[in-house]
């Protein structure tokens, strides 16, 4: 019984092992894996979230800084006494505590200015996060097609060796019967062999295409990675029916890197402004409210000595009879005692302070003017780099216009081609049947009709792609783009 279990249990595995072995990835789901694991857009990602902090600390520059402090220290030797401030030699111990508030009252609005940044820096991250997913999203698009070509190119090249298979078969039987000549099979066998090695050709690219998809999504199992077989039909071109300027018009309010680089200007302009709140006064409050408490023994009054009441001290005498004048003061004992109780002491040593400091600059080493300087440099710097964004998408839109409007007249002419090629190809093999033409001349015009139908997979998926590209430009996002 358990050996059955066994076998049951293994069969399972085998079979799970083989479905996961045999999972198909759709473009879709490449491109989500893709936005989910890919270590440019994980980067992103933390950048945002680094803004977010920068954000909080802007925030928290504005607010009050509270601050409490507690220490206790022990003093022995010759040391100043706590209460009677004399030195001797003993050991005391004193613990202070207290809390203090700071505030910026005023700083040049630098805070407010680097609060303003952090908000305009979250937003640049953001959009440096899309661009990161539309540009993954682009690319796996593109490998994803690869692949597809290169599956296509492979059916063409195999399809057409079958057809060479069963004219190798007939020509053979016609040189044994002596209605062709032996050249003829020879030129066959030479283009069932050109064609054997075109195909491995083709499975070595679509084997390659493959584990180039496979990387790019992070995938370790090259093997056992593959695409989902669908047909994807030539898409609607509505797209090619509005003009440049439209859009152009879309893509400046849509596209990442014109916004990016407005961001990036924005953020030059408040380093600038930051930088120019170095000259002005910086007014900052306090308050303090403190403690402390004592470890050490007092001394307090204990009465008169009775052994010696009084001390007599001389101060004068009268100048007329010479008599002394003596000062007669009562003999006090000093005794000590421990200290006051903890609480008690807190209460009796507490006290406040408060008061605002000004700090005026007058002269830094030309630093702050030279700060200003500088930012004043990387706005200017910022305005080209936004004019030249605004250029490059032009650029970029009107050659993506361009190259699918040459796809799609590429395309079209593929298709009169191949059904062109397929009429020769049709002529020359009924002439070929008939003994009309030799085999040389068929196997070039089955090499041209394949070669047509070769070229038309081809400018079927680089039409595909260049459409796509250019509804990218128009402001459709990816995830929305049907294949």
């Amino acid at each position: 019984m358990k050996i059955k279990i066994s076998i049951i249990c293994c069969a399972l595995f085998g079979i799970f092992a083989t479905q996961a072995q045999e999972k198909k990835w759709t473009l879709r789901e490449c491109v989500e894996y893709a936005l989910e694991n890919n270590i440019t857009i994980k980067q992103s990602v933390l950048n945002l979230e680094a803004s977010e902090i920068d954000k909080s600390d802007a925030i928290g520059a504005l607010l009050p800084s509270l601050n409490a402090n507690a220490g206790n220290t022990w003093s022995s030797g010759l040391s100043p006494d706590p209460i009677t401030g004399t030195n001797r030699t003993a050991t005391f111990r004193n613990s202070s505590y207290g809390v203090g508030v700071g505030i910026t009252l005023f700083d040049g609005l630098r805070n407010v200015r680097r609060l303003q940044r952090a908000k305009i820096n979250r937003l640049l991250n953001q959009y440096n996060l899309g661009k990161s997913k539309d540009d993954i999203a682009l690319f796996v698009a593109n490998s994803y097609l690869q692949v597809l070509l290169n599956k296509e190119s492979l059916k063409v090249i195999e399809k057409q060796h079958e057809i060479t298979l069963e004219q190798l078969k007939r020509t053979k039987d016609l040189v044994d019967a002596g209605v062709l000549p032996q050249g003829d099979l020879l030129e066959i066998e030479a283009t069932s062999a050109d064609e054997l090695t075109r195909i491995v050709q083709a499975e070595n690219a679509v084997l390659i295409a493959r584990v180039s998809l496979a990387q790019t999504l992070l995938i370790k199992d090259y093997k056992g990675f593959d695409i989902a077989e669908q047909e994807y039909l030539v898409p609607n071109a509505n797209i090619l029916d509005k003009s440049v300027e439209e859009i152009r018009s879309t893509a400046r309010e849509s596209r990442y890197e014109v916004q990016i680089a407005e961001q990036n200007r924005l953020i030059a302009e408040k380093d600038l402004q930051i930088a120019k709140g170095a000259y002005y006064p910086t007014l900052n409050g306090s308050f303090s409210y403190g403690t402390r408490e004592l470890g050490s023994n007092r001394f307090v009054p204990g009465g008169i000595d009775p052994d010696n009441p009084f001390t007599d001290t001389e101060i004068g005498f009268v100048q007329t009879t010479g008599d002394v004048v003596i000062n007669r003061q009562p003999n006090l004992l000093i005794n000590e005692i421990g200290p006051q109780s903890f609480i008690k002491q807190l209460y009796l040593n507490d006290g406040i302070s408060y008061g605002v400091s000004l700090n005026v600059p007058i002269f830094n080493g030309f630093a702050s003017k030279n700060n200003v300087k500088r930012s004043m440099i990387n706005v200017k710097r910022a305005d080209f780099q936004l004019e030249q964004a605004a250029l490059d998408l032009d650029s970029n839109i009107y050659q993506a216009f361009v190259d699918a409007k040459g796809s799609a007249e590429a395309y079209e002419a593929s298709q009169v081609a191949v059904k062109a090629q397929e009429r020769a190809y049709e002529y020359a093999k009924d002439r070929y049947d008939v003994g009309l033409t030799n085999a040389f001349d068929f196997s070039q015009s089955k090499f041209r009709l394949e070669n047509a139908q070769s070229n038309a997979v081809q400018a079927k998926f680089d039409y595909i792609f260049k459409i796509k590209v250019l509804e990218l430009f128009f402001g459709i996002k990816l995830a929305d783009i049907k294949l």
